[in-house]
């Protein structure tokens, strides 16, 4: 029988919601907005301090939330699900490769920052090597970066969410999804970032620890996912080719460095070397911690943020596995997502 290689409209609306997910859905964007509006409006915004480092009165709770949930935006939690059932928990190194190196920024990075009296990453270069014009390229750089790699993939995953869930156009979920981020971002600078954050990261993890729960229960707990794991094999294949085979690797985590998709060398090494440049000299990320009201508040939000970036491999990575084991027939090569390249590490 030859195999079905049609993938589908992956865009095409899903089944039409209840009522009841209707509701839970406008009211988690009614719970953004509102968190958004009341940060705004008890946030400082009128100096640079208070604008751009939330007047540097942070506590260490929300800053360790938003650390986590700038790097887990939506892009990243439906590619560690997929990478998950594509090839296994190696992927997982790209979270736990931030385990350390967050505690690196908050005892190495911070310290030099905060002494420098800086607001952005791009005016800390610019006083260490002097020059307006490195300034200048670092901000232009790190602008870019931030729309093609991260931004435009969240905006296309948030947006793809509430188009296939509510059956609206797509281009004008993504509208909606950028202008009501919009209304609280610029009103209220980055303390209503770092609340909305906080939020996100609890409805994030709580939602997730429900769906893991539910997914180990439904295919029997740990031990049967490795064999269940092995047996998945998507019903659209490709002709003469072995990539829908579930990896023989596929519950290792360090893999040869020879034939592995995610070799142990690089993930323990290269990977580390990347992550530092994202987690400590990176100003999305740096500038969380820039507005902690004093050191300590600083490193006990890396610490809880180190602690958040254990838990994708058994609440996104693993359920990303039972899901190809559960539903394989809906797996297809093409429509399999991936985060191997993923650049925020």
């Amino acid at each position: 029988m030859a195999a079905d290689n049609s993938t589908g409209d992956l865009h095409a609306p899903g089944t039409l919601l209840s009522v009841t997910d209707i509701i839970v859905i406008a009211v988690y964007f009614a719970l953004n907005l509102a968190v958004g509006i009341w940060s705004a409006c008890r946030a400082g915004r009128n100096t640079v301090s208070g604008y751009f480092l939330a007047g540097r009165d942070m506590t260490w709770w929300p800053i360790g939330a938003s650390l986590f949930a700038s790097s887990e935006g939506s892009g990243l939690f439906i590619g560690l699900a997929g990478s998950g059932a594509a090839g296994g928990l190696a992927v997982a190194g790209f979270e736990w490769n931030a385990t350390y190196v967050l505690l690196a920024l908050a005892w190495v990075f911070v310290p030099i920052y905060i002494s420098s009296e800086i607001v952005t990453l791009p005016e800390y270069i610019q006083k260490r090597f002097g020059g307006q014009r490195i300034r200048m390229y670092l901000s232009v750089l790190s602008l870019l970066l931030s729309v093609f790699t991260k931004i435009s993939i969240d905006l296309y995953a948030g947006a793809l969410f509430v188009h296939i869930c509510l059956g609206w156009n797509f281009y004008l979920s993504t509208i909606l999804t950028l202008a009501i981020t919009a209304v609280y971002t610029i009103a209220g600078g980055l303390a209503t970032v770092i609340y909305t954050d906080a939020l996100q990261t609890v409805i994030m993890v709580v939602g997730a620890v429900i769906l893991a729960v539910k997914a180990f229960n439904q295919i029997g707990g740990y031990e049967q996912l490795e064999a269940a794991y092995a047996q998945a094999v998507p019903s659209r294949t490709i002709p003469n080719t072995t990539c829908h085979l579930p990896r023989a690797d596929a519950m290792h985590m360090f893999r040869d460095p020879s034939t592995g998709d995610l070799p142990w060398t690089g993930m323990t090494f290269g990977l580390t070397i990347m992550a530092t440049w994202y987690w400590c000299t990176d100003q999305v990320i740096v500038q969380r911690s820039l507005s902690a009201r004093n050191l300590n508040h600083a490193k006990a939000g890396s610490i809880l943020a180190s602690y958040l970036k254990m838990l994708p491999m058994g609440l996104m990575i693993m359920p990303g596995m039972i899901s190809r084991a559960l539903f394989p027939g809906r797996l297809g090569s093409a429509a399999t997502p991936s985060v191997a390249g993923h650049p925020r590490l």
